[in-house]
């Protein structure tokens, strides 16, 4: 709307002097210093935060209305309340009226609205421009406590950008910064082309998705990509997932909503479909993941890892053997098993041991739990195996060796044991090596001779 205040209430002229320092969308307010949703006044610039924070911007509107000395004259009152009317959105550069109570279109004659929109986003790039520039230098001069890491002798810097919340989807962000960081597997989505390019068409495409659309034909892949390519350019502090976060809400339904859920599963099925996709991109057909995702999966079930091999199964993929061993006449059976990661239980030994420091028994290690997911154990008679010499059902052992282990090895801790009727949350402190984990005793005498 045309509002009729501005010419009294707009007063401010746009001078850096006159504006606290630092980015225009980080200012805080001068009552609660809160920094989400800034409003600067365009009578005094003082800034406050709006109305779905703590709404000291309308205060500060409403104390300017209030009743003023009678021995004023009447145009000069009049004037006054006019004033500390119209605010501007720091972040968005909207102005508001609080007297018309909406968004104000218009302008004053000389301007001064749109001269202050282009200081406030002026100041916004300066300063975005000096924190690029600080974090540039950071990056060429920090020695051994700078943010790098070595891959391959070669010295690449760790992704900066965050993942902003879309409502508890912590879950998903952990395990995207996680395959971020991962430089084979990053690489490989980061220098695909767009979607439009690998199909070989442009038209009718859309290149960004919303919850709000209703397009059937989209991109896991694709959104993926555009995630990854966003955390590694460096542009911004932090990065809306809110597109990829649709997709999975098409792909993978047990995901839609905002509740909590649990992040290793969501890893299981993201790789599951990324792995799907990519075949459907290598044989040139047209694989439909939406009618994959519609059948149903128990939480527990293993990524489909079989067909045509792909960026997950090459960097994620390993080999299991499982050995069981008839108690009775001593037939020993094996089987392979493909994994894209490892579940391990914690020793029932260690399950009391909640904090590094407690004095009741050794610490747990990451050693211990790939001990008890390797030795060898008797099954119970839930169990029993049946065995094809015996024909029939036999007391045996059982045993797994990692005959494959993959470039990347996933392992997950099992932080919940049942019990006849409930779920227990196993806190259990478990110590893990930063680097140099030996996998030696793990594995099959076969696979350390290749």
């Amino acid at each position: 709307m045309e509002c009729p205040h501005l010419t009294t209430s707009v007063c401010i002229v746009p001078d850096s002097a006159v504006f606290p320092n630092g980015c225009p969308s980080s200012w805080c307010c001068s009552v609660c210093r809160s920094n989400k949703s800034p409003w600067v006044c365009l009578t005094c610039s003082s800034v406050h935060c709006g109305r779905y924070v703590n709404g000291h911007a309308k205060k500060h509107y409403e104390d300017a209305q209030a009743p003023l000395n009678n021995h004023k004259r009447p145009e000069r009152q009049e004037k006054e309340r006019t004033q500390h009317t119209v605010c501007m959105d720091c972040s968005s550069y909207s102005t508001y009226c609080y007297r018309c109570d909406d968004f104000v279109v218009n302008d004053t004659k000389l301007c001064l609205v749109q001269k202050v929109r282009e200081h406030l986003q002026n100041l916004e790039n300066s300063a975005f421009s000096a924190e690029r520039h600080r974090k540039r230098k950071f990056l060429e001069n920090a020695s051994i406590n700078k943010k790098l890491i070595k891959v391959n002798g070669s010295t690449t810097s760790v992704c900066s950008t965050g993942l902003r919340n879309l409502g508890n989807t912590c879950f998903m962000n952990a395990i995207l910064q996680s395959l971020s960081n991962i430089q084979q597997f990053c690489c490989y989505f980061k220098e695909l082309p767009a979607v439009e390019l690998r199909n070989g068409k442009t038209a009718g495409r859309r290149t960004y998705h919303t919850r709000s659309q209703g397009d059937v034909n989209v991109s896991l892949v694709e959104e993926f990509r555009k995630t990854l390519c966003a955390l590694w350019q460096g542009s911004q502090t932090a990065f809306s997932p809110e597109s990829l976060f649709y997709v999975v809400w098409k792909i993978m339904p047990n995901f839609r909503g905002y509740q909590q859920q649990d992040a290793h599963e969501f890893m299981r099925y993201l790789l599951d479909h990324l792995h799907l996709e990519l075949q459907g991109d290598l044989d040139g057909s047209s694989h439909s993941v939406l009618s994959q995702a519609n059948t149903s999966r128990s939480p527990s079930s293993k990524c489909c890892i079989n067909g045509a091999s792909t960026v997950v199964t090459s960097v994620f993929g390993g080999i299991l053997q499982n050995e069981v061993n008839c108690l009775i006449c001593g037939t020993e059976s094996r089987k392979f098993d493909p994994f894209l990661d490892l579940s391990l239980d914690i020793p029932s030994q260690f399950r009391n041991k909640r904090c590094k420091n407690q004095e009741n028994g050794p610490t747990c290690t990451l050693r211990d739990c790939l001990r008890s997911f390797t030795d060898l154990e008797e099954l119970d008679e839930t169990e029993l195996y049946t065995c094809p010499k015996c024909k029939k059902k036999q007391k045996s052992t059982k045993k797994f060796w990692i005959q494959k282990l993959p470039k990347v090895l996933c392992l997950h801790l099992k932080r919940f044991h049942w019990t006849a009727y409930l779920r227990n949350k196993v806190d259990t402190y478990v110590d893990f090596p930063l680097r140099g984990l030996d996998m030696k005793c793990f594995l099959l005498e076969t696979y350390l001779c290749e």
